[in-house]
Order: structure tokens, then C-alpha cells, then sequence
């Protein structure tokens, strides 16, 4: 790395060193390796001494790499909240004309998903007026991609039954792919050929894609995450956390008031 983007970086203490030892800011082209070696020298000796330096550095990086994400992210659920919210992809639950909407991204083999299944079912339980959006974004290996397919046929097949079959495939453990989404699908009465025939529907396809089309334009890239107003939540959270956010939404029209 150049001197001058190390001395940007690091910051002023490794120019005051520099200085003291008169070495010259030259550019980097401009310095002979005698007085870049004297540099690396000067630079390492000042880290050894000061390596809460580097933790500074790696802390404000990342605060930068935070706001532009979240800069990225506000851009985008701007410009997609009717795929976000209101896809004819999607499966609905919950009060359909709730005066509030939780977006869940989720993938069938995702353990935190599994955990964070209890979640959801007491906040759609205990609230009336809470719509909920279910996404599938299987990005855990194929046995995810075969039962986030069934998933959507189900979805096209018999409606009124998806959040059974979606609460059982989820809660039950081992590993999900299309023979146990199938044997779901059979023990809640769903007929299973007619399942298998949509399987090659052109709307498995188009609601995946869209799934990770989202995803990737939200920067989300793990299970579960959620989408709350204005805010994108990632990881298992908790119910407490998801109330608070919804809370806040209705009081001031953003996750955090």
C-alpha cells in the first residue's frame, strides 16, 4: 500500500512520527527504497506502539461500510415497495388489510428460521391488525430450492392451506427438500400430483427470482430477515425486538422513533 494511503488511514500519529524523524512526504513514486524502507520502519514501529490504531481504523470503516448500506437499503425500499410489500408472489397472513405489514424473508432449512417460527406466530396471535408478507429465499442448498418450489406450488394449488404447510415444514426438523415438503403437503390433505404438475409452472420460477432479486437489492444475504417500514432487520432477533419495531411504525411511521 502507498504511504500516503497508509498515512490517510492511520492517521495523524504516523505523520507526526514521520515528521519527527524528518522523513519528507514525498509521493510514493518520488521515495528511493532506502527511504521507503525507512517509512514501512517508521509506520510498523508506531502500530506495535499504538495498536489501538488499527482497532480505531477497522471501527470507523466499518461504521462507513454501515451508513452506505443503509443508504443503499433506503434507496431500494423506496423503489421497490410494491414487490416488497405487495407482490402477487407473496403469500399474505395475518389481517390482509392490517394497517401495518412485516416482510419475512425465510429459507426451510434455516435453523434460526425454525426458532423464530414461535415469533412470528404469537405477534400474528396477538395482533389483530398485523399483515405479514412471506418470502421464500432458499439460499441453503438445493434441498431449500426443492422445498421453497413445492412451497409456491402449494401456494397455487390450495391457498387456504400454505400457512398450515408453511408452519409445519418449518417446525419440523431434519432436513427439508421436495420428498418431506411433499409428505407435508400429503398429511394436510393437499393433493400431491397436482402439486408435482405445478412444479414446472412458470411462477415457481418468477417468485424465487424475485425473492432474490429483493434480497440482493436490500443487501440481504442470511435467514430470517424481516422488513419493518423503513428498516431492514437481520437475523433472528427475537420477538421483543420485531414488537418494538412495529410499535415504533405505528407510532411515528419508522422503526426507530
Amino acid at each position: 500500500m502507498p504511504p500516503l494511503t497508509l498515512i490517510s488511514r492511520l492517521g495523524r500519529g504516523v505523520l507526526a512520527a514521520a515528521l519527527a524523524l524528518g522523513i519528507g512526504i514525498a509521493p510514493a513514486a518520488a521515495l528511493d527504497d532506502a527511504q521507503r524502507k525507512e517509512f514501512e520502519t517508521v509506520i510498523r514501529d508506531y502500530l506495535l506502539k499504538n495498536p489501538e490504531v488499527i482497532q480505531e481504523a477497522i471501527g470507523e470503516l466499518q461504521k462507513r461500510q454501515a451508513a452506505v448500506e443503509a443508504g443503499q437499503r433506503q434507496q431500494a425500499l423506496a423503489g421497490l415497495k410494491p414487490q416488497i410489500f405487495d407482490s402477487a408472489h407473496a403469500v399474505t397472513i395475518g389481517n390482509p388489510k392490517g394497517d401495518i405489514t412485516l416482510v419475512e424473508f425465510f429459507d426451510y432449512n434455516c435453523g434460526y428460521c425454525k426458532h423464530a417460527l414461535a415469533d412470528m406466530q404469537k405477534l400474528v396471535q396477538n395482533d389483530p391488525k398485523l399483515r405479514v408478507v412471506l418470502k421464500e429465499f432458499p439460499v441453503l442448498g438445493p434441498g431449500s430450492v426443492e422445498a421453497a418450489q413445492v412451497a409456491v406450488a402449494v401456494r397455487l394449488v390450495a391457498p387456504e392451506k400454505y400457512y398450515a404447510f408453511h408452519q409445519k415444514l418449518l417446525g419440523d426438523r431434519g432436513q427439508a427438500n421436495k420428498a418431506k415438503a411433499l409428505a407435508v403437503a400429503g398429511d394436510l390433505g393437499i393433493d400431491t400430483a397436482a402439486i408435482e404438475k405445478k412444479l414446472t409452472d412458470p411462477e415457481i420460477n418468477a417468485t424465487l427470482q424475485e425473492s432474490l432479486k429483493l434480497a440482493d437489492a436490500l443487501g440481504i444475504d442470511g435467514t430470517p430477515s424481516y422488513v419493518v417500514g423503513d428498516t431492514v432487520i437481520v437475523g433472528a432477533v427475537g420477538h421483543d425486538q420485531i414488537r418494538k419495531a412495529l410499535d415504533s411504525v405505528r407510532n411515528c411511521g419508522k422503526a426507530q422513533c
